[in-house]
């Protein structure tokens, strides 16, 4: 063998081989490893039965009582009041009714009234005119159309004028006993958002979403208790967290104190 070949074999045998690169490991940090874990952690949701049924438990424990705020005396009364309690509060339409009522009794003394002194007795409650424009056209209605009678079907009080579905739902609901719907007003509306047991914005489609999570057999009662609710505790402005029974399943976020 030549010697130029011999020392050409010997280089290849001490030259080392190319070996693949190997890549730092990365450390995952405790606080990435805890965002992690918690992305795979499975969603609550909030309209589970077992959460709604708590809802309606301590409610119920709370407001075993609880009936319509409105003071009245028949149907008659009731449907009147509610016509007045539109953006107004129940204690300002209790101040009202009382002088209204003794004046104008029943629905043949209000389709009588003048617009005039209806609009000065109910003026305290705001809208006064549209709101004794409505009272005695509903009274006029009645007589016209009901022999004088409040009717006790959906359909049928939704023809008086002034009356929409909460004003109907609380005829039916507190007078008469039937549970056609839940009455939605704006501490319903306020209270069923933060806890979550709907997204909606308008009356009527928070009213649907109320029909399917909750049992018929509680409709009346819920809309009472949770009005009550509303007005001690789970207030507009500030609401009163540190008194809540419902604080330890409650996420809402304008919450004023928290557990959790």
């Amino acid at each position: 063998m030549s010697a130029a070949r011999s020392l050409k074999k010997t280089a290849s045998k001490n030259t080392p081989r190319a070996t693949a690169s190997v890549q730092p490991v990365k450390k995952t940090t405790p606080v990435k490893a805890a965002r992690k874990t918690a992305k795979k952690k499975p969603a609550v949701d909030p309209t589970n039965p077992q959460r709604v049924r708590t809802i309606l438990a301590r409610l119920t424990e709370h407001y075993p009582n609880a009936v319509c705020a409105l003071h009245h005396k028949n149907a008659w009364e009731l449907m009147v009041a509610t016509i007045l309690s539109a953006q107004c509060t129940d204690v300002r339409v209790n101040m009202v009714t009382p002088a209204l009522f003794q004046r104008f009794p029943t629905p043949q003394a209000m389709a009588q009234a003048s617009q005039a002194e209806v609009e000065e007795m109910i003026r305290t409650t705001g809208f006064f005119r549209n709101k004794a424009k409505n009272i005695i056209g509903a009274a006029q209605r009645l007589i016209a159309e009901f022999g004088g009678k409040v009717p006790q079907t959906m359909e049928e009080l939704l023809t008086i004028p002034g009356v929409a579905r909460k004003t109907a739902n609380v005829v039916l609901g507190s007078w008469y006993k039937i549970a056609l719907g839940v009455v939605v007003d704006t501490h319903v509306m306020r209270i069923t958002q933060r806890l979550e047991l709907t997204k909606s914005t308008t009356p009527e489609r928070i009213e649907q979403d109320m029909m399917r999570l909750i049992p018929q057999k509680s409709w009346i009662d819920f809309s009472h208790r949770v009005i009550h609710f509303g007005r001690e505790t789970c207030i507009a402005r500030k609401p009163r967290c540190a008194d809540c029974f419902l604080e330890d399943i409650c996420n809402s976020k304008d919450k004023t104190w928290s557990t959790h």
